[in-house]
């Protein structure tokens, strides 16, 4: 496979209520934001990638590959969620092992790399621990050290830290940006806070209604002559800078 950027073309997905149609290209090796009110479908291109839905019309390429009627399992792809998706009954290492197989069955190099995995992750002296026995945080790297063993070249991130505290969000996205360059992952993180895009994005979509409305380099979001679309939804009335140090005040 080449360079796992991904192309969205002329996909179209549907519910009841709504008709989703998104047209957009990731570049490969980067940190792409996803953004856009509640309800727009910014979970729902997650899972068009991830093949957790199928599309009624298009492809979805992942490098050189369409990949749009594939299993998830089938995909290059690894994906966080905000629940963390973890096996209550199992120890931290186990939850980890399964990103390398779902049946626990690992060679002796399957275990050193998620030796290797939980110590990149800070959890080393934690493998037998249960998830109840850990913080947050310590949750969402135990989902990060399973994504590491699965050595997938996309990373796909929804909302995976909206219920941390800044502190520990920051140390999140940090673990991120180093993982991401360390790996050269292709990452799409959805988010809803902009200084989270600011920080670690250098790209941005925007989506609204259920298309695309915007998409480029996030330093073209960020200024007076932003999207439209993006500068509306987050309510600017100065500058990008002046709306993300009120954002950053203590309260």
């Amino acid at each position: 496979m080449t360079e796992a950027g991904i192309r969205i073309d002329g996909v179209r997905f549907r519910y009841p209520e709504m008709e989703l149609l998104f047209d957009a290209v990731i570049p490969p090796k980067t940190i792409t934001a996803v953004m856009g009110p509640s309800g727009s479908g910014k979970s729902t291109l997650l899972d068009l990638i991830a093949g957790f839905r199928t599309p009624e019309a298009g492809r979805i390429l992942v490098g050189d590959r369409d990949v749009t009627m594939l299993q998830p399992d089938q995909r290059p792809v690894s994906m966080v969620f905000q629940e963390n998706n973890l096996f209550a009954h199992l120890s931290v290492e186990k939850n980890v092992g399964l990103g390398r197989s779902p049946s626990l069955k690992l060679s002796p190099a399957d275990h050193r790399d998620v030796a290797d995995a939980l110590q990149r992750t800070g959890l080393a002296g934690k493998e037998k621990r249960l998830p109840r026995e850990l913080s947050g945080g310590e949750r969402q790297r135990v989902a990060i050290a399973r994504v590491l063993v699965r050595n997938r070249p996309v990373l796909l991130m929804d909302e995976p830290f909206a219920a941390l505290g800044p502190s520990l969000r920051d140390d999140m996205m940090d673990l991120i940006t180093a993982v991401q360059a360390e790996r050269g992952l292709t990452v799409v993180l959805v988010t809803h806070h902009p200084e989270d895009a600011r920080r670690v994005a250098s790209h941005m979509i925007f989506i609204d209604e259920g298309k695309v409305a915007a998409a480029g380099p996030s330093t073209d979001f960020f200024g007076k002559t932003g999207p439209e679309a993006f500068q509306r939804y987050i309510g600017q009335t100065g500058s990008a800078d002046e709306l993300l140090r009120i954002a950053r005040k203590p309260t």
